[in-house]
């Protein structure tokens, strides 16, 4: 019960965390992530870094002309207003015609669906310090952010008055397919989210707490096995007296790490679920059944490693002596 509670406990904040980096992770990028695989090209000169990077003209023409399924794409982090002059934060996006990005025309907006919770329906008029005229919503997307802040895709002709920028920052172009070009630099999708700011910080710090958990989880499993076996000494002797296998006391050993385990992680796995829809609206949680797999994996083969490392003590065991410990 105690080691049982303990792994509850352990996995359970395991996989709690996970779930936040997860949701971290769709919230700091999901207009990234939900792409399909490919590669972005940024300008060689712009130190990998997205908001840095302006891809020359004639490159890009080149690219979408022999490329049909290519995207041109800018993203700049801004403010709207509404018509209380409430400021809202945006991460405003422009592309070249795509059909992985709503299109939208000049003087017309199309935002992230969490705006309906600050009160922006279909028809509202959202202004915009450097642009000249007011923004139409003419419709929402579901689920799409970039830096922590709600996507809104405008024309290019408002984004360009808005940041006076005519380059595009960046190229992406979907499947297997790359480009050689002295002035552009290639990355995968996941390699792309490393030019984000913050993103690998903020994934890396969560990341390294999940794995300290699993290596205490580990030590627990080591610790509690010995003392376990230290206290069962003169069963095992006994047991190695009447010719009891090792391999058979081994198995005796990892049966009860795998039953103890397999509760501990059903336990924890339900709660963390149900703390799903137990949370905030607002706190970023997410937590597949693929990324609780993989952690219950870990865990399982952590469990093994201590409990076998615990029970090699049962090979130094001279059976007579550990009877006479034991009637002691």
């Amino acid at each position: 019960m105690i080691l049982g509670s303990i792994i509850f406990l352990v996995s359970f904040l395991t996989l709690s965390i996970s779930g936040l980096a997860n949701g971290l992770s769709q919230d700091n990028a999901s207009l990234i992530k939900d792409l399909p695989e490919g590669h972005f090209y940024l300008s060689a000169d712009a130190e990998e870094t997205y908001n840095l990077s302006k891809i020359d003209p004639s490159i890009q023409k080149d690219v979408l002309k022999n490329h049909a399924d290519a995207t041109a794409l800018s993203i700049q982090m801004g403010f709207l207003h509404n018509a209380e002059e409430k400021q809202l934060s945006a991460a405003f996006v422009t592309t070249s015609d795509s059909p992985l990005f709503p299109k939208v025309r000049q003087g017309e907006i199309i935002v992230d669906n969490s705006f309906k919770e600050k009160g922006v329906k279909i028809g509202d008029q959202l202004t915009n310090d450097q642009l000249n005229r007011s923004l139409t919503v003419k419709g929402f997307v579901e689920k799409k952010k970039f830096s922590h802040s709600p996507v809104a895709f405008v024309n290019t002709q408002d984004y360009t008055q808005m940041y006076g920028q005519k380059e595009m920052q960046m190229l992406f172009i979907p499947g297997d397919t790359t480009i050689a070009n002295k002035d552009l630099q290639t990355f995968s999708n996941k390699a792309f989210l490393k030019a984000i700011p913050s993103y690998s910080a903020e994934q890396l710090s969560l990341t390294m707490i999940i794995w300290f958990l699993i290596l205490i989880s580990g030590l627990l499993f080591a610790i509690f096995f010995y003392m376990m076996n230290v206290q069962k000494i003169g069963l095992y002797g006994i047991l190695k007296a009447i010719g009891i296998k090792m391999t058979s006391l081994f198995a005796m050993i990892w049966t009860q790490m795998f039953v103890i385990t397999a509760i501990a992680l059903l336990l924890s796995a339900l709660g963390s679920q149900l703390f799903s829809l137990l949370a905030p609206d607002g706190m970023p949680y997410h937590l597949p059944i693929n990324v609780m797999t993989q952690l219950s994996i870990v865990f399982f083969i952590v469990g093994f490693i201590g409990a076998t490392l615990s029970g090699l003590q049962i090979k130094k065991i001279d059976p007579l002596q550990a009877i006479q410990k034991g009637d002691m």
